[in-house]
């Protein structure tokens, strides 16, 4: 599994020009499910993303989760996360899990999140979007399960 948090300001994602998620003060989670992930790994990641201390206190220090400054998340499934560049000019995506495997974990992580007490907005599995955000700091931080 693959995540690329981003503490933004304000948040939204459209499919057709519809709005389908939109938060305030948060997380934007690109989230890349993976071949060989499983519940345990959404699990994992949630548990992460909501206690994550990337907020800043009083003194402007990172000692805030997503929890304490009670924030929300905007999940957008984004597989291209697995994309390999290595070799040749097109990156290949031959890692990402398929479809039937990834949807699934998309879900049990956003379920999770919610279950940990954070509100949860999301795009749609394998919709084209746009995301429109406004990144604080900015602060982005990659997680990877391989690493």
């Amino acid at each position: 599994m693959k995540a690329v948090l981003q503490r933004v300001k304000r948040a939204c994602v459209t499919v057709d020009g519809k709005p389908m998620g939109k938060i305030d003060r948060g997380l934007v989670v690109l989230l890349c499910v993976e071949q060989g992930d499983n519940a345990e790994t959404a699990a994992f990641f949630a548990g992460k993303t909501a206690r994550m201390r990337i907020f800043s206190d009083d003194d402007g220090k990172f000692n805030l989760s997503l929890l304490d400054v009670g924030g929300k998340a905007l999940v957008v499934s984004q597989f291209t996360l697995a994309g390999n560049w290595r070799k040749g000019n097109r990156p290949s995506f031959s890692s990402a899990a398929q479809p039937n495997i990834a949807n699934p974990l998309y879900g049990e992580y956003c379920k999770t999140l919610e279950n940990l007490g954070v509100p949860v907005e999301t795009g749609v599995f394998a919709a084209h979007m746009d995301v429109d955000l406004v990144n604080d700091g900015p602060v982005t931080i990659w997680m990877d399960s391989d690493r």
